[in-house]
C-alpha cells in the first residue's frame, strides 16, 4: 500500500532558470543539486549513457519534493512549449497556498502564464510549461463539488 506522494521529476531546460522559479517563486527549498551519470542512472532512467545536472527542491513540512533533470545527454527531443493537458502523460501537479488571490497576483506579477484568474484551482506552467495548479483547500476536489461549474477562463 501507498503511503504517500513524495516527488515529482520533471526534465527541464535549463536548471538554474527552473532552480530559481520552484525556488525564488514557489518557496522550496533546495536539498540538492549534483551532476549525474554512470550506470546507477542508466538504470534508473532507461537510458544509455545518461548524464546530466539535477536538483532536488522540497516544500518546507510537505515532505513534497521536485526532482529536476536537465540531460547533456541524451539530447531532449523538442517538444510543443503550448502542449496541450489532453495530450497523454502528466497534465499538472497541485500546490496548496494560504491565499489564492494573492498567489495569483504575485505570480502573474513575475510572469507566470495562468489559464485563468482563481477559480477552484488556476492552473499556471513553470517555465518549461509542466503545468502546476495551486489550490487554498488540500482536498479541493471535495471542497467544491464536481458538478460546480467554475469561471469561464479566456484564453
Amino acid at each position: 500500500m501507498t503511503r504517500g506522494f513524495n516527488h515529482v521529476g520533471i526534465s527541464v531546460a535549463d536548471l538554474q532558470r527552473s532552480i530559481e522559479f520552484y525556488r525564488d517563486l514557489l518557496g522550496m527549498a533546495v536539498v540538492i543539486e549534483a551532476p549525474f551519470d554512470g550506470p546507477r542512472y542508466d538504470a534508473v532512467l532507461g537510458l544509455s549513457g545518461a548524464r546530466g545536472r539535477f536538483a532536488i527542491l522540497e516544500q518546507a513540512g510537505t515532505g513534497f519534493h521536485v526532482e529536476l533533470f536537465e540531460f547533456h545527454h541524451p539530447k531532449a527531443k523538442p517538444m510543443d512549449l503550448n502542449r496541450p493537458v489532453c495530450d497523454r502523460g502528466i497534465t499538472h501537479f497541485c500546490l496548496t497556498v494560504s491565499n489564492i488571490y494573492a498567489e495569483y497576483e504575485r505570480l502573474s506579477a513575475a510572469g507566470v502564464r495562468f489559464h485563468c484568474p482563481p477559480s477552484r484551482m488556476p492552473a499556471c506552467r513553470d517555465p518549461w510549461k509542466a503545468e502546476t495548479s495551486i489550490s487554498v483547500h488540500p482536498n479541493i476536489w471535495r471542497a467544491t463539488p464536481a458538478s460546480s461549474s467554475a469561471p469561464e477562463c479566456a484564453s
